[in-house]
């Protein structure tokens, strides 16, 4: 461990100032957009709802959505690490935890709820859906080159998790667009439609 001249360890905390602003940020963004579509949210706005200057914002993010994605990006990746501390125990099968990371990811879009309506109701908004996308694209592709799946057909796997991500993204905005449509219903038919061999025991 490197120390400082006085013989101590350096401190690698993170300055307490730069993590309240963060949040700052990230409440004043969560906020504004679950009012109005992201894309109707100014620089200048963001900036005065988190009490920082303009160029405080653009030392850290390039723009409204990509600050918003960032932050439901986190979200995401939070549900993600507590279903692999479950997976690394082995108390569950994978079934079960293929229903456990799809109702997480319906808890992530609940939490998120109006900012999400938004963007499905104003086209200029579908960069949070693409960034969706991507964000489970990404994860299938994860899931795919970790550990063995029975099944797993000899298919170019970006188009595999692709057709995945379109898929769950896409059952998702049915669940949002239709009242009749509950949680439960898109974690139904999202834990059904799911290949076979994402729910083989293969480990």
């Amino acid at each position: 461990m490197q120390r400082d001249p006085e013989g101590g360890a350096l401190n690698q905390r993170i300055d307490p100032r730069i993590t309240r602003t963060t949040r700052a940020f990230e409440e004043a963004i969560v906020d504004l957009a679950g009012r109005r579509p992201v894309s109707q949210i100014t620089i200048g706005e963001l900036a005065d709802r988190a009490g920082v200057t303009r160029a405080t914002f653009y030392n850290r993010y390039s723009s409204p959505l990509d600050l918003l994605i960032q932050v439901l990006y986190d979200d995401l990746e939070r549900g993600h690490s507590r279903e692999a501390e479950l997976r690394a125990r082995g108390d569950h099968s994978a079934h079960e935890l293929l229903r456990m990371s799809t109702a997480e990811v319906g808890d992530h879009v609940e939490r998120y709820l109006a900012v999400y309506r938004h963007a499905l109701d104003d086209p200029a908004d579908s960069g949070v859906y693409d960034a969706l996308v991507r964000h489970f694209s990404d994860y299938a592709l994860t899931f795919m080159a970790d550990g063995d799946h029975p099944g797993l057909p000899e298919a170019n796997r970006r188009v595999i998790a692709q057709f995945m991500a379109h898929g769950f993204a896409g059952a998702i905005r049915a669940w949002l667009k239709d009242p009749s449509v509950t949680k439960d219903d898109m974690v139904d038919a999202a834990v059904a439609c799911a290949p076979a061999w994402w729910a083989a025991d293969g480990r």
